[in-house]
């Protein structure tokens, strides 16, 4: 991929399960007050794991649509970047491999990636970077399914941060001088002091899912630290997300009239489901009003997946038109924050 090269988003794809908790639903098993779910996190309902349709199946029906939107061929695709969250059908098994035959894309190599919940940003970094290294790269598809939601312990207090977690997929294409919604800069940071701050306990090898582990609730998300992940998330949290922003425009060249692109320009906000008072934060440090954002309190936290729902659910509603300059941002347990900028249409 020469310097003067562009790598547009095709098409995108995603697959909801129809089984869902409502915040009536999670106030009853939680025992919190329904306002609270509703207002303080932001819970309007949320898809959850339907048993009978799994993870990479769910990333197949979101590629398969994704594909149909695009008008192309499954044997297109050169890459298959596979963001099918760890809890999947085997273990110790490269879903990415299964994804692409499944949807008959029998010419792309697959391989699995995962950053939790800024995913999709770190894959469409490597996506330009594996057009950049091999000239006959012109094709990747990003998708990926999550149930997740199965982890999700509603009598754990100390998790209800978690509580908006659910179950789907998404999948979107990329391809090498595609003319619109060209993807113009990525910026990634980890601060892995939080690495084992929020955790399965009983998960691996330091021990095992036995029966008593998961009869006492261990085999589920735990925050372990809660002292030490509220007071260093509380301090860099926002600056972070900021610093990537600014470093993922820095990256993302020049204007029309040649000046670099900075936070004015910014039209849509792109945010994994945070809590509302969070959300409403970053929209004003980046100077931009709810009408420019799809707050997705209505279908769930879907992990990496909610980058691309964003997308869908904000041409849906008509919040991200042509000509926006959208910033995702995605941040996942660990602790890693991300920002990608996208040129929405054409340039």
């Amino acid at each position: 991929m020469t310097e003067t090269s562009t790598m547009g988003i095709v098409a995108t794809g995603m697959y909801l399960p129809e089984t869902v908790m409502t915040a009536a639903d999670i106030a009853q098993a939680s025992g919190m007050e329904e306002w609270v779910i509703r207002e303080k996190l932001g819970i309007e309902r949320k898809h959850v794991t339907d048993p009978n349709v799994h993870p990479n199946e769910m990333a197949a029906r979101a590629a398969k649509q994704c594909l149909d939107s695009a008008g192309m061929d499954a044997k297109e695709i050169d890459v298959l970047l596979c963001t099918t969250e760890e809890w999947k059908e085997y273990a110790l098994w490269t879903a990415g491999i299964d994804l692409a035959s499944e949807i008959g894309a029998i010419n792309a190599w697959g391989m699995d990636v995962h950053m939790r919940c800024a995913t999709t940003i770190a894959a469409l970094k490597l996506a330009r970077a594996l057009m950049r290294e091999d000239p006959s790269v012109e094709t990747v598809m990003i998708a990926g399914g999550y149930t997740v939601a199965d982890f999700i312990d509603f009598s754990n207090p100390r998790t209800s941060f978690l509580f908006n977690i659910g179950a789907g997929a998404g999948a979107l294409i990329v391809r090498r001088d595609w003319p619109e919604n060209q993807v113009l800069g990525t910026h990634l940071i980890s601060d892995g002091s939080m690495s084992r701050h929020v955790v399965v306990p009983a998960s691996g090898t330091l021990e095992h899912p036995s029966d008593e582990a998961v009869a006492a609730g261990r085999f589920k998300f735990d925050l372990v630290e809660p002292e030490a992940m509220k007071s260093r998330l509380g301090d860099v949290s926002i600056d972070n997300w900021m610093r990537c922003v600014d470093q993922a425009l820095a990256k993302s060249g020049n204007k029309v009239d040649g000046s670099p692109y900075d936070r004015d320009d910014l039209g849509y906000l792109n945010m994994l489901l945070v809590k509302p008072s969070a959300h409403a934060q970053i929209l004003e440090l980046l100077g931009l009003s709810k009408d420019q954002s799809v707050y997705l309190g209505h279908i769930g936290h879907i992990g990496e997946q909610d980058a691309i729902l964003s997308m869908i659910e904000g041409e849906r509603t008509g919040a991200l038109e042509d000509g926006d300059l959208m910033v995702i941002l995605g941040a996942g347990i660990g602790y890693v924050w991300g920002a990608g900028i996208v040129q929405w249409g054409k340039k």
